[in-house]
């Protein structure tokens, strides 16, 4: 399966970077998995609601410049649904069983993603009610990946 992770921002943080790279490593054997950054745009310290409405926008379509057509869209969103870890495994597993080989998970920026991107996902899904620097929730999601197809294929993992 190819899994692109479509992203708003740059990771700066030396941490994350190697957390990213060790996951992408220990994913290698199950999928191709691909980051796509796209820039995020500057918010000013005290932005209107319209003003945050047009940077979602925009930083909507360039996410949205990224996306393959025939992939299968889940975006990451608090109000989304909430999934266990086997769950999760359970509707990967059943997008590959139906044919399904290409999946795009997409992460907004600070402000959140566009209305355009979340009319275009296919699935919504939350890690919880929590808010997560986005930046992190890449690791976490690759965590989450990468325990996905453990789970598949029946392998041990972390409880």
């Amino acid at each position: 399966m190819q899994i692109d992770i479509i992203a708003v921002g740059k990771i700066k943080e030396e941490y994350i970077q190697k957390g990213l790279q060790e996951y992408l490593k220990r994913l290698g054997p199950y999928a191709r998995i691909k980051i796509i950054e796209v820039n995020d745009e500057k918010i000013p310290a005290n932005a209107s609601l319209a003003e945050e409405e047009g940077i979602r926008q925009r930083e909507g379509d360039k996410i949205l410049a990224k996306v393959k057509p025939d992939s299968f869209i889940v975006t990451l969103e608090i109000d989304g649904e909430l999934l266990t870890s086997g769950a999760f495994a359970q509707k990967v597993e059943e997008l590959m069983v139906s044919g399904k080989s290409h999946l795009t998970f997409i992460i907004g920026g600070s402000i959140g993603l566009s209305d355009d991107i979340k009319r275009r996902a296919d699935l919504k899904i939350s890690f919880g009610r929590f808010t997560y620097p986005h930046q992190l929730m890449r690791l976490i999601l690759m965590e989450q990946i990468y325990r996905c197809y453990r789970i598949i294929r029946k392998e041990p993992y972390h409880k």
